[in-house]
């Protein structure tokens, strides 16, 4: 037991040395735009894999995760942003946030930075537990709609709060702390924590529901439990992803976290797969690397807008001609890709009875 064991970490494990091999690459390449590419394809992988633990999961389908995310951006820029700058653009900050500053260094490696982003995640965690006690009783389109609401209210809330935010003006001189190895280290606990979630008892209870949720509460599945932790992981990692595309950018207002946001990570989902953890980070690598090749496209025709049109147009088609999108909920056994004959000779050790199961 303990060889198979081994043999089906394999294939995770090769994953990551090769992850971390291509990083150190592109790190010493010094190419700034493949380096950009990669740190956004980290950042909205991980958003699309938060909103499938959300909706692809349990099927309650949230509109409202950038607002997590945006909450997350701020407070840990704020959180970050240093006691100088503070005076000069929050300078009607309270007390005991105007002299916060959590951006220390331990060597190269920001550990302010770290503890910034937990911070924030942990503070939009509590929010998503209060929002998703009520929100998480719905179903259908009444659901969509209120989290809907919640976007709508955090929009509303930042465009408002000049005192922490700066209002509608650019929030900017946010510290650049975001690489590759920030960005792809959190993606790797992401897509982890969401695959053990997913093989999880609490993961079963989030799927049985989904697929019926009469029938799962008459053999005494919960409903409201299972769809609350997920919307609560969801709300955490987004809020992650927040913060390491704040880092990134550096300059950004309340514009940038609202529907395009939420539309480009709604394609990626269903795109690769609700439900499929693999098939989340094949829609994000699909619809950045579309983006991408499309932007260049706007910049030589001076076509703009085409991006969000063939977007559009690739969503309709999937939605209409394959609903359950690339993967649907089926997942890529690593263990396959690395080791040849790998599955053949674990399936080899369960008896048959185990195997008609």
């Amino acid at each position: 037991m303990t060889g198979d064991r081994l043999r089906r970490a394999g294939g995770p494990g090769a994953v990551i040395l090769l992850v971390s091999a291509g990083l150190a690459v592109l790190e010493a390449s010094g190419q700034a735009f493949w380096q950009g590419l990669a740190i956004n394809l980290g950042i909205f992988t991980i958003l699309t894999l938060a909103l499938n633990l959300t909706s692809g999961f349990t099927g309650v389908f949230s509109l409202g995760q950038i607002g997590f995310m945006a909450l997350g951006a701020y407070v840990s820029a704020i959180l970050t942003l240093p006691v100088g700058l503070k005076d000069a653009y929050l300078s009607d900050l309270p007390d005991w946030l105007a002299g916060v500053h959590l951006d220390q260094m331990a060597g190269p490696v920001p550990i302010g930075f770290l503890g910034a982003t937990v911070v924030a995640a942990l503070l939009v965690t509590a929010i998503a537990w209060l929002v998703g006690r009520v929100l998480m009783r719905l179903s259908g389109h009444f659901v969509a709609v209120a989290t809907l609401g919640f976007l709508v209210i955090v929009r509303v809330v930042l465009f408002n709060a000049d005192t922490f935010t700066r209002g509608s003006r650019t929030f900017s001189n946010v510290t650049p702390n975001t690489n590759l190895w920030w960005v792809w280290i959190w993606l790797l606990v992401v897509v982890y924590v969401v695959w053990r979630v997913k093989r999880s008892p609490v993961g079963r209870e989030m799927l049985a529901q989904r697929e019926d949720r009469l029938a799962a509460q008459a053999i005494g599945v919960r409903v409201l439990d299972p769809r609350l932790v997920a919307f609560v992981i969801g709300a955490f990692f987004s809020s992650v992803a927040g913060s390491l595309y704040a880092h990134f950018i550096t300059s950004f207002s309340p514009t940038v976290f609202y529907f395009d946001l939420t539309f480009r990570v709604i394609t990626m989902l269903v795109i690769g797969g609700m439900g499929s953890v693999s098939g989340s980070i094949l829609g994000a690598i699909g619809i950045v690397g579309l983006t991408e090749v499309l932007r260049r496209v706007e910049d030589a025709t001076l076509l703009y807008g085409l991006s969000q049109i063939v977007l559009a147009v690739i969503f309709i088609v999937v939605i209409t001609v394959r609903r359950d999108g690339l993967l649907g909920q089926r997942e890529i056994p690593l263990d396959r890709l690395f080791l040849r004959g790998g599955l053949r000779r674990a399936a080899a050790t369960v008896p048959e009875a185990d195997q008609r199961l």
